[in-house]
Order: structure tokens, then C-alpha cells, then sequence
């Protein structure tokens, strides 16, 4: 009956994670490569089917991965992923869905308002090249990537896997003597996976702009940074629907003040 369990639950949280992989099938491509600076002489890649059937090979690899990790750990430490779960026991999900929707709607503003003050205090800083490179960049990704991908795909490969592993991390090497996780594992988790979530948006942002100045770099990790500590908690006090619903409306803030000239 617990492998059944198991079965169904990977099945839910891998599928929904994979339809945000999907979605980058949506995206542009070749203009998203033609944005890329590159060396005289050099001609970028040609987009081709194959080439972006491939592109989904890695992000569908860790997927698998961060789920297999949150199925295993999560239930150790008492994290849990409530909707998921009521789907796969066959229990009704309309009331574990109310008690996170607030906290995910109120997260994401949260967050949201976070990586907008964070802008506004680094953008006189950034370069006009570097303001128009992310502009750009923003309107090659459909929102249906960003709620997907953003949304579901990064909260089960950030908070779902790696949070899970490092709150049971700290606890196994650190806190042995415990039978159960203490608020320093959870805190502990938290900043890590969260500053991993900012670390990991750079590399995107340096290949795009061609370089790394102090201010973007500084911009990148403590926008992001600061979303995932919500996130984080999110995940930690009410379930990891409420730190994707958190997800999904941080990127509807950002498409609302990128509307009204408030963002990149």
C-alpha cells in the first residue's frame, strides 16, 4: 500500500513538473541564441527540433531526481507536499488546496515586492546594454513557461529535492541526538537552497549579457536569494503547493510592473 502510495505520488509530481520542462518548447529559441553575444568570427548554433528535444534532457534528469529525493525524505522530516498527496490517497483536495492558497497568494506578493525593490536599488547601477538585454530577454519567455517552469518544475527541484536533502543533511550530520529535525535544520535548508537558487540563475545571466558586472551579479543572487527564503518557509510551515502558488504569482507581480514600466 506505501509503494502504491509512492507510485502515484511520483507519477503527480513528476508529471507536473515535466509539463513546466515541456513548456520551454514554447520559447524561441534562435531568437533567444540571437541575444547571446558571440566572438568574431563564431556563428551561433542552428535550432533545429532535435537540438531542443535535447535541451530538455538535463532539467527532466535532476526532475526525476528531485522528486525521487522529496518522496524519500520529505516524510522523515515532516515536509509534505498536502495536494500532491491528497491525489495520490484519493482524498479529497479542495481543503488541503484552501489552507495554502492564502499563504501562497500572500507569499508570492511577498516575494515578488522583494525582487522589485531589489531592482529598483541595483538598476541606476546596471548598464543601459545590460537593462535592454534583459528586457529583451523577458519577453522571449512566455508566461506559461514562467508559471510552469518557474512555478512547479524549480519548487520540486529547489524546495521538493535540495531543501528536503539539506534539512535532512544538517539533521543526520549535525543533530544526531534528536529524533526529529530541529528549526535550525529547517533555517539552515532554507538559506542554503536558497542562495543555490540565486547562484543557479547566474550562469544564464552572464552567457546573455556577455560578461558579469558587480551589479548584476549582486542583483541576481539577492533577488532571487531573497524569493527563495519565502519560498523556503513556505514549503517548511504549510506545504509545497503554497511555495508554487507563491511562485506563480511572483511572476504574475513581475509581468504586471514590467507592464506599467516598474521592471525590466
Amino acid at each position: 500500500m506505501i509503494l502504491s502510495f509512492r507510485k502515484r505520488l511520483f507519477l503527480i509530481l513528476f508529471l507536473a513538473g515535466f509539463a513546466g520542462v515541456l513548456s520551454f518548447l514554447l520559447v524561441d529559441l534562435a531568437a533567444l541564441i540571437a541575444l547571446v553575444p558571440v566572438p568574431l568570427g563564431s556563428q551561433p548554433p542552428v535550432v533545429t527540433p532535435a537540438l531542443k528535444f535535447l535541451s530538455l534532457i538535463q532539467p527532466a534528469v535532476l526532475l526525476v531526481v528531485a522528486v525521487l529525493t522529496g518522496i524519500v525524505l520529505a516524510p522523515k522530516l515532516g515536509l509534505t507536499a498536502p495536494l500532491a498527496e491528497s491525489f495520490a490517497a484519493g482524498r479529497p483536495a479542495l481543503a488541503p488546496l484552501r489552507r495554502q492558497l492564502l499563504p501562497g497568494v500572500v507569499g508570492g506578493f511577498t516575494g515578488g515586492f522583494a525582487i522589485l525593490l531589489t531592482a529598483a536599488v541595483i538598476k541606476p547601477f546596471l548598464t543601459a546594454e545590460t537593462i535592454r538585454l534583459s528586457a529583451n530577454f523577458g519577453k522571449l519567455v512566455p508566461m506559461t513557461t514562467r508559471l510552469l517552469y518557474g512555478g512547479i518544475t524549480e519548487e520540486l527541484l529547489m524546495r521538493w529535492g535540495l531543501m528536503t536533502f539539506f534539512a535532512w543533511a544538517v539533521w543526520r550530520l549535525f543533530q544526531r541526538r534528536f529524533e526529529r529535525p530541529t528549526r535550525v535544520c529547517f533555517v539552515a535548508a532554507i538559506l542554503l537552497s536558497a542562495l543555490i537558487f540565486g547562484l543557479g540563475h547566474l550562469p544564464v545571466a552572464v552567457t546573455l549579457l556577455g560578461g558579469a558586472t558587480v551589479a548584476m551579479v549582486v542583483f541576481v543572487i539577492v533577488a532571487n536569494s531573497a524569493f527563495g527564503i519565502v519560498a523556503g518557509y513556505l514549503y517548511w510551515k504549510h506545504g509545497l503547493e503554497s511555495a508554487i502558488i507563491a511562485h506563480m504569482f511572483g511572476h504574475v507581480v513581475m509581468a504586471v510592473a514590467t507592464y506599467f514600466g516598474a521592471y525590466f
